[in-house]
């Protein structure tokens, strides 16, 4: 099988070639871009399984560009922040990246990170696609909750009878909450699950999911629950 391809956008040379050099030796096929415009091109000429992108990048800024991307494609982003408290941050996961990694970071933390994402959208826990275990996801066929239908078999959401459009992490998060309509889940519970940490993440990364999950289904349909999580009205 062909090794999963990751697009790398990055403009300092020694993060961009280092980095290249370790994702190729864990497996991957790596595209790496200096700047945002030639990211775009590359994006569009090889539809990569999925992006890296720096936030400051010439040219056309990480943020700019995942919305680029996302206008095109659901390919998984990750986005490279050099601030954790940065607001590019939050700006980035409103843009639609479904994850973000802190610079400056360790490889292998980054490869985690990756592996992580790949899982989720149905690629193995390493550089090759397909050959991982599936992923766990509730089923039951069609779930109803007002004019909100989940399909959980699938992998369909209609709103009012029109089809929503949601990308794979929207998705994995909406059926999480469709299989337990009622229940909080806390955001620890939801990185867990959703974004397979095994550890202690940025629960603004849930935070930003769930507000772009509402402005699809509806602001109402999933509930805060001050100091605990959210859940799903049924």
């Amino acid at each position: 099988m062909a090794e999963t391809h990751v697009l790398f956008v990055e403009d300092d040379d020694v993060i961009r070639e280092a980095t290249q050099l370790a994702l190729e030796r864990d497996g991957f096929t790596v595209t790496a871009m200096p700047d945002g415009l030639s990211g775009l091109d590359a994006f569009r000429a090889d539809r990569p399984d999925i992006a890296l992108l720096d936030v400051m990048v010439p040219g056309l800024d990480g943020v700019s560009l995942c919305r680029r991307i996302r206008d095109e494609s659901t390919v998984p982003v990750i986005m490279l922040s050099a601030r954790a408290d940065s607001i590019d941050v939050v700006l980035g996961l409103e843009a639609g990246a479904d994850d973000y990694v802190t610079k400056p970071f360790d490889g292998a933390v980054l490869v985690a990170r990756i592996r992580a994402v790949l899982r989720r959208f149905g690629h193995a826990s390493g550089g090759q696609p397909g050959g991982g275990e599936p992923e766990s996801r509730p089923v039951g066929g069609v779930h109803v909750f007002g004019d909100l239908e989940v399909d959980t078999e699938g992998m369909e959401v209609l709103r009012g009878g029109e089809q929503v459009a949601l990308t794979p992490t929207e998705m994995r998060l909406l059926l999480e909450f469709s299989a337990a309509p009622g229940t909080v889940l806390s955001r620890d519970k939801l990185l867990e699950r959703v974004w397979d940490y095994g550890w202690g993440g940025d629960t603004r990364v849930v935070d930003v999911h769930v507000q772009r999950l509402r402005t699809k289904i509806g602001q109402d349909r999933i509930e805060t629950v001050r100091g605990f999580g959210y859940k799903l009205r049924p």
